[in-house]
């Protein structure tokens, strides 16, 4: 079960960086920034969209890819560090950057099939 809090807190911070919607789905919520999806709420912790654009910066801060089981990794979507998480324009400005690596990464998808 999602920690209600937390999601409003997450959702506090991005107030103003776009039209925020939620989902939930498997026991997490996903989230939407401008019709895209682009973030995990998950056990208390935000997960957001990475590509080769943006992953460097959540390395940096050592974070770590978004590991729903033990037996499964998702690597394109990496932990928030604490302290960005609790600069809401700081935040804000993360969100965009996974919103614009879930888009790349869409677009690229299309240009394959």
């Amino acid at each position: 079960m999602p920690d209600d809090g937390f999601l409003e807190f997450v959702l506090d911070q991005l107030d103003g960086a776009g039209e925020i919607t939620v989902r939930r789905m498997f026991g997490a919520v996903g989230v939407y920034l401008d019709g895209t999806f682009m973030a995990i709420v998950d056990d208390g912790r935000l997960y957001f969209k990475v590509d080769d654009a943006t992953v460097d910066a959540f390395r940096r801060h050592g974070m770590k890819a978004f590991a729903p089981t033990p037996d499964m990794t998702l690597k394109t979507y990496f932990e928030v560090p604490v302290d960005v998480l609790e600069d809401d324009r700081e935040l804000r400005r993360w969100a965009l950057a996974a919103r614009d690596a879930a888009r790349r990464h869409r677009e690229g998808r299309r240009r394959r099939c």
